[in-house]
């Protein structure tokens, strides 16, 4: 496996004094709804807004003086921009961004905002991986890419590694799934301190890769980029390391659509007074709209993942 335990917890301390340690929340309410008790893990409060700043602190952390000496490279939705260029901050280099030119306007600051270049390219014509690994080779940079690394993954594990510590053991564990960095790391430490911990992935019914690639046995390209509003989860493929863990660990994957996505951001800010990004809210629409089985009375964990976003564009989804 390319990670295990152990790395998780690397990363874990590695992190702390660093990163926030985020609250798990929990609503009456959403219990009431879900039939089950409900652990929120609020990475919307994380550093930048996600839980991308954990994946990109360690990988970058992990460079030589060298290589920081010349920089990093990276390609994003926005997230993932943003955690490189903070972590590339507070570690001392710089980085260079690629991000889609439709990318949400505070994402595109905020990454600016931290000190990165932003390079923009059309999502829907333009490969951004084959972009960023040119970018690199002709700057001498180090690419550090949003999943497809056993140290980004390891990273991104420690929001399920704390979640489990906060709240002791869990039935099931909800995560989001973009390009599947997040789950991998997440199910790798869940199942390893907890076995009969089913571990479910929840993706935008029109980018269901993960899901159909799960079922395949085998990676399964979309035809096109997903359009949904969830921005952050509109990867086509999974990672070749993140689906290696997955097609492992991973006991499912159910899907929601934008209509269930924007119901759970309203309960989330109505109910908990959360701003809750449309990536992140996925796992706690999949628990309203009846997408997970066998969940009736018992402990589920949720992963928000994000909250990055503009007055705008949260009172258009909201209206």
């Amino acid at each position: 496996m390319p990670i295990e335990l152990s790395d998780v917890r690397d990363a874990a301390a590695r992190l702390a004094g660093v990163a926030h340690r985020t609250p798990v929340l929990n609503s009456r309410t959403l219990d009431g709804l879900a039939g089950a008790r409900v652990f929120l893990k609020a990475e919307c409060f994380q550093r930048m807004g996600a839980f991308k700043f954990r994946g990109a602190y360690i990988r970058i952390s992990r460079m030589t003086p060298p290589e920081l000496q010349h920089g990093v490279a990276s390609y994003s939705s926005g997230n993932h921009a943003q955690a490189v260029a903070l972590a590339a901050r507070l570690i001392g280099t710089h980085a260079v961004i690629v991000m889609p030119s439709d990318a949400p306007g505070s994402k595109l600051d905020a990454a600016r905002g931290y000190g990165a270049e932003v390079v923009l390219y059309d999502r829907y014509t333009e490969d951004r991986a084959e972009l960023g690994r040119q970018l690199a080779e002709e700057r001498g940079l180090t690419l550090v890419p949003p999943y497809e690394d056993p140290w980004v993954m390891a990273g991104q594990g420690t929001a399920a590694l704390e979640l489990l510590e906060q709240v002791g053991q869990l039935d099931t564990l909800l995560v989001p799934v973009g390009g599947g960095g997040l789950i991998a790391g997440s199910a790798t430490a869940a199942k390893a301190l907890h076995p009969s911990i089913a571990v479910v992935g929840v993706e935008p019914s029109s980018g269901d890769d993960t899901r159909r690639s799960l079922e395949a046995g085998r990676r399964v390209a979309l035809d096109t980029v997903p359009a949904t509003i969830a921005d952050g989860l509109q990867a086509t493929t999974p990672g070749a390391l993140t689906f290696e863990v997955n097609c492992r660990l991973v006991d499912g994957i159910v899907t929601v659509t934008d209509e269930e996505i924007v119901g759970a951001m309203r309960l989330l800010f109505e109910r908990m007074k959360l701003v809750v990004e449309p990536s992140g809210a996925v796992g706690v629409a999949a628990l309203l709209a009846g997408k997970v089985e066998r969940v009736g009375g018992t402990r589920v964990g949720v992963i928000l993942s994000g909250g990055n976003m503009d007055v705008a564009r949260f009172r258009d989804l909201m209206s």
